[in-house]
């Protein structure tokens, strides 16, 4: 065997081997990765729902709300809080593509007349000491008790009803825009959403 056929079949069992043990790898990290994000999902349901006491990542509506650049179906997944057979609130993820440094992730928790109970920052990449203010109460705060109608949904720089940050006016404004497309979704699909079955039934 010449010197360049050994050393195609070593490099192609070091490849081989590689891929084994990386497919290895992410079989047996795949449920801790899932259990995790589960419970960084249930961490953020009780910050921004009613008290309930179902299991809201179990109850859950999914909806189509657009397409991404590919044409591909972009779907919203509703979770739904309950004291005993009622609905106590829903809590939704949106995203604003317009932040500062990209992406700004959140979750909205609503009672089922659709006012603000919660919000929650879950990842961002906004300024630190600036834009990343957004994950201050006295920012998230300031949604609570809102509703879709009577409120200007705008920053107060724009002649809104919501506090702008000082020299970051862009992470706010995007939020406020996010979280309003969102209840404007949940408002025109309110009916499909409480009363849809849960998805897996």
């Amino acid at each position: 065997m010449n010197s360049t056929l050994r050393l195609v079949l070593v490099l192609t069992l070091i490849t081989a081997g590689a891929g084994l043990i990386l497919s290895m790898v992410e079989s047996v990290t795949r449920e801790p990765i899932a259990e995790q994000r589960r419970l960084e999902t249930l961490r953020a349901l009780k910050t921004v729902l009613p008290a309930f006491d179902n299991s809201p990542d179990a109850d859950t509506v999914q909806l189509v709300y657009g397409q991404d650049k590919r044409g591909r179906e972009l779907q919203r997944t509703f979770f739904r809080g309950r004291q005993g057979s009622e609905i106590a609130g829903i809590a939704f993820q949106v995203i604003a593509p317009d932040g500062y440094s990209g992406n700004i992730t959140m979750m909205v928790g609503i009672d089922s007349e659709g006012t603000v109970v919660g919000l929650e920052i879950l990842s961002h990449a906004e300024t630190p000491g600036l834009g990343d203010k957004i994950t201050r109460e006295e920012f998230k705060g300031q949604f609570k008790g809102k509703t879709l109608q009577g409120v200007d949904w705008r920053v107060k720089k724009d002649g809104g009803a919501f506090d702008q940050i000082t020299g970051a006016t862009i992470s706010p404004r995007a939020v406020v825009k996010a979280v309003h497309k969102g209840l404007q979704f949940y408002h025109e699909h309110r009916q499909d959403i409480l009363t849809s079955e849960r998805v897996g039934q």
